[in-house]
C-alpha cells in the first residue's frame, strides 16, 4: 500500500467526510517515497485551497505516521506530468530542483502603489541577469508577491534565453542540500552545481541566519557569482539590517545592491488581484463580491486568493450565484467578525479600513489621511448608536463641538458626493445586518 492510501483515512477522519470529499478525493499522489510527497489535481481551486489550509496538516500527519519529516509538494496535473521520473534503482540526486509555478509570470503580476518598485526592479534582473541590480533584495511580510516575481524573473530569462541555468529554490531546501553533501562527502558536486548558474533565485534567505557552515559556504558561491556576472536575487520577510544571526560580510553583500520592499496592497490593488485571480479561472465577480472580500482582506495576498478560492468553491458546490450573503457563509470560519456595534467596533472598523491606527483616528492629528475617518467614525458613533455629542466627544478624546462639526461635514458630502454616499450606505448595513 502506498503512503498516499495509508494517510487518507487518517485525514478523513481528521477533517470529516465532506470536506475530504471536497478537498482530499480529487488530488492524486506522485512519487510518495521517501521524504516527499507530490500531489496533483486537475482543479486549481483544490490545489489552491489545500496549500492555505490543509498543506501544514497533509505534514504533520505524515510525520505522526511514519516518525519522520515530510515535505508535501502540491503541483497541477500538466506539472506532475512534466516532472515524473522514471523509476530507476540508482542513488537520488543530492541538489534538489524545485518546480516553477506556471501562473507565476509578470504578466500575472498585479503592480500597485506597493509594489511597483519591487515589480518593476525584477523585470529589469530578468531583462539583463547580471548586469544591473546584482544582488536584488526583495523583501516584505509573507503572502505578498515575493515568491510570484522570484519565478516570474525565471520565466522571463529564461524566454528571453532559453540557455540560460537558472536555479530557484527555497533557503530551507539549500540548506538541507548542503547538509546532505556533507554528510555524502560530495560538497564538490554541491559547488559545481551553485558556482555555474547564470541566475541564482533563492526564497527566504533569513533560514540561513544562524547557520554558520551554512553561511560560510554561501559566501563563498555568492561571491563566486557576483564576480563573474552572474545574477542573484533574495527574498526575505524583513531587510538585510534587521536579520539576526546574519554574518556582517554577508549583510554587506546584500547591502552592496538594489533593495527593494513589498508592502500590504491597499483597496484598489487587492480589488484588481480578486478579478485577476478570478478571470484566470474563468469566472467573473460581481462588484460588491470584490469590494467584500477586499475590505475583509488587507495584509496578505496568499489569504486573498484563499479566500477567493472558497468562495467561489463554495458557490460552485452549493449551485448558488456569487453574492456577499454566499460570501459570509463561504468564509464565517476563516474571517473574524468586524460587526461589533458598539463605539469600539465601529472605531476598529474605519481604521481598517482607512488604514490608520485607532490612536491616530483619537490622537491629535489634522493631516486629511486622518481627518476623515475620524469624522466617519464619528458620524456612524452618532447616527448607528445616537450617541449624543458630549459623549461622542468623550470617547474620542474631542470637544462635542468636534463631533457635531464632523457629523455636519459627513451629511454635506453624502449629498454632493454619490460614491461617498454610497460608502456610508455600505458602511451602515455593514452594523445593522449584525
Amino acid at each position: 500500500m502506498s503512503i498516499w492510501s495509508e494517510l487518507q483515512p487518517l485525514l478523513r477522519q481528521m477533517i470529516g467526510d465532506e470536506d475530504f470529499e471536497t478537498w482530499i478525493s480529487p488530488l492524486r499522489a506522485h512519487n510518495d517515497k521517501d521524504q516527499t510527497l507530490t500531489l496533483s489535481s486537475a482543479n486549481p481551486i483544490v490545489l489552491d485551497w489545500v496549500r492555505d489550509h490543509l498543506l501544514s496538516d497533509l505534514a504533520a500527519v505524515a510525520r505522526s505516521r511514519y516518525g519522520r519529516t515530510f515535505r508535501v509538494v502540491l503541483v497541477n496535473e500538466e506539472q506532475a506530468e512534466h516532472t515524473k521520473q522514471p523509476v530507476t534503482t540508482g542513488t537520488p540526486p543530492l541538489i534538489s530542483q524545485q518546480p516553477l509555478t506556471p501562473s507565476f509570470s509578470f504578466d500575472r503580476f498585479v503592480i500597485g502603489p506597493s509594489n511597483q518598485f519591487a515589480c518593476a526592479a525584477a523585470r529589469a534582473v530578468a531583462n539583463g541577469p547580471g548586469e544591473t541590480y546584482n544582488p536584488l533584495f526583495l523583501y516584505g511580510g509573507s503572502g505578498l508577491g515575493k515568491t510570484h516575481l522570484l519565478h516570474s524573473i525565471a520565466h522571463q530569462s529564461i524566454k528571453i534565453n532559453p540557455a540560460v541555468n537558472v536555479v530557484y529554490m527555497t533557503t530551507e531546501q539549500f540548506v538541507n542540500d548542503f547538509i546532505t553533501c556533507i554528510q555524502k562527502k560530495k560538497m564538490d558536486l554541491f559547488r559545481q552545481t551553485f558556482r555555474v548558474v547564470d541566475v541564482l533565485l533563492l526564497d527566504d534567505i533569513q533560514f540561513i541566519a544562524g547557520k554558520e557552515q551554512t553561511q560560510e559556504e554561501f559566501f563563498h558561491t555568492f561571491n563566486t557569482l557576483q564576480s563573474s556576472g552572474r545574477q542573484v536575487v533574495f527574498t526575505s520577510d524583513s531587510r538585510p539590517a534587521d536579520i539576526p544571526g546574519l554574518e556582517e560580510r554577508l549583510r554587506s553583500r546584500f547591502l552592496q545592491g538594489l533593495i527593494a520592499d513589498i508592502q500590504p496592497p491597499d483597496l484598489e490593488t487587492r480589488c484588481a488581484i480578486l478579478r485577476e485571480k478570478a478571470r484566470a479561472m474563468g469566472r467573473e465577480l460581481p462588484e460588491d463580491v470584490v469590494l467584500f472580500i477586499s475590505r475583509k482582506v488587507k495584509k496578505n495576498i496568499r489569504e486573498l486568493e484563499g479566500c477567493l478560492n472558497r468562495t467561489l468553491a463554495y458557490a460552485l458546490l452549493k449551485n448558488v450565484p456569487l453574492t456577499t450573503d454566499i460570501v459570509r457563509q463561504a468564509l464565517f470560519d476563516l474571517l473574524p467578525d468586524q460587526r461589533e456595534t458598539n463605539p469600539t467596533g465601529i472605531l476598529r472598523f474605519i481604521a481598517q479600513h482607512y488604514g490608520v491606527r485607532v490612536a491616530d483616528i483619537k490622537g491629535r492629528s489634522n493631516r486629511p489621511s486622518i481627518v476623515l475617518p475620524r469624522q466617519v467614525a464619528m458620524y456612524l458613533v452618532h447616527e448607528i448608536l445616537g450617541v449624543s455629542y458630549a459623549e461622542i466627544g468623550r470617547i474620542f478624546s474631542k470637544h462635542h463641538s468636534t463631533a457635531m462639526y464632523a457629523v455636519d461635514a459627513v451629511e454635506k458630502k453624502r449629498r454632493s458626493n454619490p460614491d461617498f454616499d454610497a460608502t456610508l450606505t455600505s458602511f451602515t448595513e455593514h452594523f445593522q445586518s449584525h
